[in-house]
């Protein structure tokens, strides 16, 4: 059945509108959102009216941000989740939301459950269930809620990366930070974020003036190194595998400007992982055309450990063999990976 309705007042096509907490936004919510704006048709607009309290697991500006990056064109409409479960008050209120936002009143209602049909009614428009049985989608989030490793790959991206445990390996050169980072990835069968600054210093190691470093240099790198996160965040599994963060950044700038920036150490500070391993340097130095810090291994550790204890997230040391490093870091990171039930919206 297609949302083939004449279009309202002041819109080009049908305006559609859908509700819901999105506690987590999953796969079942993002099926719904694209296949009501599919029935709308290129003219038609879709509105998501999105309820949300003071005490949710997930904070209503955040969900809201989820949903709009994937589905940019869909117009949010968020709300106090303060009224009765009964659909009718839900419909009055989804009707002033629509007009205060210009939209007028909706020619579909979109949803999944059964109180589509009489909060469609309540409204004055038509009622279009998409997937109700869950048979094409087979998530929930009440299932979700109970159990989110388990659910893991029913999140949509934004969600993953909300909910990821970001593990941090970082350390001096040549004592296995890259080795480690890509083996404990593949351990837990997640990704892992490679090395950005040395990315950055590639690009630039032939131009003139390469060695020379500025406070602008090291927050670019942090900055790029964030993003990358980021990014892979959203591909990630339940734990996040990084390859240095703004931290160990901040490391670097105290290497070669002698102190770390504060537009540096302020966006460190705003990167907070679940846990950082720090690499020993008890390896030998391995030179790889690129290193040049030998002499300074030992105080830049010292600088690493006073980092870390500053930061005030958990840490561990990991040294010896690199099997011992990695059934180490799988040890210490197993935990993490148990998620404590998040609450069903009352």
């Amino acid at each position: 059945m297609s949302a083939g309705a004449p279009a309202g007042p002041g819109r080009p096509g049908p305006l559609g509108v859908t509700v819901g907490k999105f506690l987590p936004f999953h796969r079942g919510h993002d099926l719904l959102l694209r296949e009501a704006r599919d029935r709308l048709g290129p003219a038609g607009t879709l509105a998501c009216v999105l309820g949300s309290r003071p005490d949710d697991a997930v904070p209503g500006p955040a969900r809201a941000a989820w949903l709009r990056e994937e589905h940019p064109d869909l117009v949010v409409l968020e709300t106090p989740d303060d009224l009765p479960a009964a659909p009718e008050p839900w419909a009055w209120r989804t009707l002033a939301l629509l007009a205060a936002a210009g939209l007028g009143a909706p020619d579909v209602a979109f949803t999944s459950e059964a109180y589509g049909d009489p909060w469609a009614a309540a409204m004055g428009c038509r009622h279009e269930a998409i997937d109700p049985g869950r048979a094409r989608v087979p998530a929930s989030g009440t299932t979700l809620r109970a159990d989110l490793a388990a659910g893991w790959t029913w999140l949509t991206p934004p969600a993953r990366a909300w909910f990821t445990r970001r593990v941090v390996v970082l350390g001096v050169e040549s004592s296995g930070t890259t080795t480690l980072a890509r083996d404990l990835a593949r351990a837990f069968g997640t990704a892992w974020v490679p090395e950005w600054g040395r990315d950055y210093w590639e690009g630039r190691r032939w131009a003139p003036e390469a060695d020379r470093w500025t406070p602008g240099d090291f927050l670019r790198i942090a900055r790029g190194q964030a993003a990358r996160e980021d990014d892979l965040a959203r591909r990630a599994g339940p734990a996040l595998v990084c390859d240095t963060d703004p931290l160990a950044t901040c490391v670097w700038a105290r290497r070669y400007l002698g102190a770390c920036p504060p537009a540096l150490a302020a966006f460190a500070a705003t990167r907070r992982p679940a846990l950082y391993l720090l690499t020993a340097p008890d390896f030998p130095f391995v030179q790889d055309g690129t290193r040049e810090s030998e002499a300074l291994r030992p105080a830049m550790h010292g600088w690493f450990v006073d980092a870390l204890e500053a930061s005030g997230v958990p840490w561990r040391l990991l040294g010896g063999p690199g099997e011992a490093r990695l059934a180490a870091a799988r040890e210490v990171v197993a935990p993490l990976l148990r998620f404590a039930p998040l609450p069903d919206p009352t």
